[in-house]
């Protein structure tokens, strides 16, 4: 079984609204101001998918700054996953910076299905992930409720791109210590976090955390995936692509050249996801 983690879906309107959603909201602003940025709806990405043989996808939004905006992109990926019923798994996107709306938001998602909140912006939503007085209210209902909590990662180093921010390692891994009973995803390989599990006070922090593997063609080597390997385990890691930012093949074809076990290669692009998951 393969499941993409991490993919973008949004109301087919968005397009068209590309000006108008770029004023209001920040996040979205950082992303996709530039008409050559693709947006994509549910149905795109289900025929991207039959066309890599990817069984099943994570989809969420970004880390909205506008609430009503949030709601209706959620409204969006809970609709289209409930009616893809094993192929669309929905994650919902808000801020811990809306205070009760925030949790308010999580709860009605949940309700509708929901296995996760994400993708968390921390740069443009304006809130510190590494406050544990801000971000225990947010992680406090997601453990609760039994949902996974998926956070955008960056690099402290090399070239610049939009949404790059600056929630480097050091930010990720004092959340991670501050929440270690919660599930909770780094993408696009946590910014590096993974090598500074070869210390031990780092690895010991990592029970329940996971890094995806979004845009890794345009930041790595293929070889991270055998580096992390070697330094975390197969168990870890996450096969998803960033869609519709790259061709999810691009990201199997790495998967795939990778020199690997087989029995690896299945446990990142789907196993460890399906446990994970629950499904």
């Amino acid at each position: 079984m393969i499941i993409d983690f991490h993919s973008h879906v949004y109301p087919p309107t968005f397009a068209q609204r590309r000006e108008e959603l770029s004023r209001s909201d920040v996040t979205f602003d950082s992303l996709y101001s530039n008409p050559h940025a693709t947006i994509a709806s549910a149905n795109e990405l289900i025929c991207r998918m039959d066309d890599s043989a990817i069984d099943a996808a994570v989809v969420m939004g970004i880390g909205w700054t506008n609430l009503d905006i949030a709601k209706e992109a959620n409204d969006y990926i809970l609709q289209t996953a409930q009616e893809n019923p094993g192929r669309l798994i929905a994650f919902c996107s808000l801020n811990p910076a809306w205070g009760d709306d925030a949790i308010k938001e999580l709860e009605r998602c949940t309700l509708l299905g929901a296995k996760g909140v994400g993708e968390l912006h921390p740069d443009t939503q304006g809130f510190d992930i590494s406050d544990k007085e801000q971000m225990r209210s947010l992680m406090k209902a997601a453990k609760d409720l039994g949902l996974i909590v998926l956070v955008h990662s960056s690099e402290p180093v090399g070239h610049l791109y939009p949404g790059k921010g600056k929630t480097t390692p050091g930010k990720l891994w004092r959340f991670i210590k501050n929440f270690p009973d919660n599930p909770i995803v780094c993408a696009h390989w946590g910014g590096g976090l993974p090598f500074y599990a070869l210390m031990p006070e780092v690895a010991e922090s990592m029970t329940n955390v996971y890094f995806d593997t979004a845009a890794s063609p345009f930041l790595y080597k293929p070889s991270i995936f055998e580096t992390t390997v070697n330094i975390l385990g197969p168990r870890k890691i996450l096969m998803g692509t960033d869609y519709p930012l790259l061709p999810q093949a691009r990201v199997l074809s790495e998967i795939d050249i990778t020199p690997l076990p087989r029995q690896v290669k299945e446990l990142i692009l789907g196993q460890n996801a399906k446990a994970l998951l629950n499904i």
